[in-house]
């Protein structure tokens, strides 16, 4: 397993980072700023974005594996690395998520715990209903992460 930092030509992973943030307007917003790595086992297996948003606080802003790969450890090994590498610039990392129970059960197994929520954030911000699990998506719950 491999993960490289991707520094140039990060749309060509576009078809990926959908799966972790389905309407591209939305991923234009942090792509170029963001820091983006890739996660390769023999070929490409998983993407990850993570944005500074103040000299205490990063953001994992996109997470995204596969279908086919979803629970063999590499958004865990993802998130293992960006912990590492970041965990002399930054205090804490951020995640926003929807209100799906495995998602929030996938970040806690990560480390994370509940931080705040943003209402209406995804009835407010995406141009279509978002659906997951079977569960309207409204607002963005957002879990921490120390890193020291």
């Amino acid at each position: 397993m491999t993960i490289k930092q991707i520094t140039e030509n990060k749309k060509q992973y576009l078809d990926l980072l959908l799966l972790g943030d389905e309407q591209e307007s939305m991923i234009d917003r942090y792509l170029e700023a963001g820091d983006m790595f890739a996660l390769y086992d023999e070929n490409l297996k998983a993407v990850c974005v993570v944005a500074h948003i103040d000299n205490e606080v990063c953001e994992l802003k996109n997470i995204a594996v596969y279908q086919q790969f979803h629970r063999q450890g590499y958004g865990k090994a993802l998130i293992s690395h960006i912990s590492k590498y970041y965990k002399d610039k930054y205090n804490r990392m951020l995640v926003g998520t929807g209100e799906t129970p495995s998602n929030l059960s996938f970040y806690q197994q990560c480390g994370f715990t509940l931080s705040h929520r943003i209402k209406n954030f995804f009835t407010d911000n995406y141009v279509h209903l978002i659906f997951e699990e079977g569960v309207q998506l409204v607002d963005m719950i957002y879990l921490k992460k120390n890193l020291k």
